[in-house]
């Protein structure tokens, strides 16, 4: 059955995606807001993730100890997501419950409540979610890398923020940020399930429509300078493990050579989730599982690759065996990475990591909640027009397009290279 795609932008400016899925009972609705990361300056690190916990601090015709208790009670879930482009909060209902949803989330778009006491708490909140993760070789690891990697371009700090931000940011802050970015124009929503696509339109135009339309944000432009050779850094921590992270430098997800590096990942580590709100699948067939797990140089690996409006990094992540070093293993990827350049990649081959790289976006796109997820996330890097035509691209993809990608982008002199050494672990 061919789902019904609804696109209108409303007179105030916010886009709304309906389709209508009537396999259940059941309706997903998305609002994503393009702010993330990417949109903040030294000072004010962390503050969109700080700003998507004080929206769950309700409004007054929402206090906060009824929110959860209302969802729950009809049956529905609802969380919410910062990434490096945007902001993204949804709740997935019963279709006769949707409307609770909409009219929350039309709600805490003008009206949520910054009150100085839930900051104070909610900074206590985010600084121990911090530190948590700083206990984590990889966020240590991972962090570094980045900072090193981005001197430039705001994707330098992790979504969380800075320590030092995190404990001077202020409730004005905040709020000012909140009204800066929260605004019907800056903001997409997405509504898949079980609907009516006239009544639909007709309520959240009723809702939403009414809602004037802000400034239209002001956009960091800070393009990062070219590297001029590899770099090379390493973490100290707690732990008895050795990590290796090899980070190179990754096209925007509207680019063109996205979808053959995409079928590159998946032929070497396996196929990256581009959806973060579904699972994975095995990696083992993969070139770097068998020439580094398979044979003991590593007891795990890990690509990835990210969907961003700027360019990014495509990451390998290295988990050493205790019986290596870490040079050891990293000579081993090094010589895998120069095969896919040298060598024609067989036919078999590209053929199993487009089917790979193919099932797991299926899956990450076959319930409700991830077709609404889909039509705004999106939205977010490219247009809609990206999700729908992403399948035939990958399956376009050629060996030469592989050696001509792998030559271009797996280049040592534009890569970050960090090892995290254990303090407390085996003697190197």
């Amino acid at each position: 059955m061919k789902k019904s795609l609804t696109v209108e932008t409303l007179s105030n400016g916010l886009k709304v995606f309906l389709k209508e899925i009537h396999t259940a009972p059941i309706i997903s609705s998305w609002l994503w807001y393009r702010v993330g990361s990417r949109d903040e300056v030294q000072g004010r690190t962390g503050i969109s993730h700080w700003v998507e916990h004080m929206q769950f601090k309700g409004t007054p015709n929402f206090p906060a100890n009824m929110l959860d208790k209302a969802i729950s009670r009809e049956g529905g879930m609802w969380n919410a997501m910062t990434y490096l482009d945007w902001t993204a909060y949804f709740e997935t209902m019963p279709a006769d419950k949707i409307d609770l949803a909409l009219r929350l989330e039309a709600d805490r778009m003008v009206n949520s409540r910054f009150d100085k006491k839930e900051v104070a708490s909610e900074r206590t909140v985010i600084i121990s979610e911090r530190e948590g993760s700083e206990n984590e070789p990889l966020f240590q690891l991972g962090e570094a890398v980045q900072q090193s990697a981005f001197r430039v371009h705001p994707y330098h700090h992790e979504v969380i923020g800075d320590m030092a931000d995190l404990h001077s940011m202020t409730r004005d802050d905040l709020y000012d940020h909140y009204r800066t970015y929260y605004v019907p124009n800056n903001a997409v929503m997405a509504v898949a399930g079980d609907f009516d696509t006239k009544t639909m339109l007709a309520r959240i135009k009723k809702l939403f429509g009414k809602i004037p339309a802000g400034k239209e944000p002001a956009r960091l432009a800070r393009q990062e300078l070219e590297q001029r050779g590899e770099v090379q850094l390493s973490v100290e921590g707690p732990g008895t493990t050795s990590y290796v992270q090899a980070c190179y430098r990754f096209p925007a997800a509207s680019h063109p050579d996205f979808f053959p590096l995409a079928v590159l990942d998946s032929l070497l580590a396996g196929p990256s989730n581009l959806n973060m709100f579904s699972g994975g699948i095995s990696n083992k067939t993969s070139r770097l599982y068998r020439a580094l797990v398979d044979k003991e140089f590593a007891v795990g690996v890990h690509g990835g690759a990210q969907a961003t409006i700027d360019p990014f990094l495509y990451s390998i992540t290295l988990t050493i065996h205790p019986k290596r070093k870490p040079e050891e293993t990293l000579a081993v990827l090094d010589k895998e990475l120069e095969r896919i350049k040298q060598e024609n990649v067989t036919k078999a081959e590209i053929t199993r990591a487009i089917k790979q790289a193919r099932a797991l976006f299926a899956y990450g796109s076959e319930n409700i909640t991830n077709q609404a997820f889909w039509m705004g996330y999106s939205e977010m890097f490219a247009e809609y027009e990206w999700f729908e035509n992403y399948l035939d691209k990958l399956s376009a993809v050629t060996a030469k397009d592989i050696q001509r990608v792998g030559n271009e982008y797996f280049n040592t002199k534009s890569r970050v290279v960090g090892t995290y050494v254990p303090a407390n672990g085996r003697k190197g």
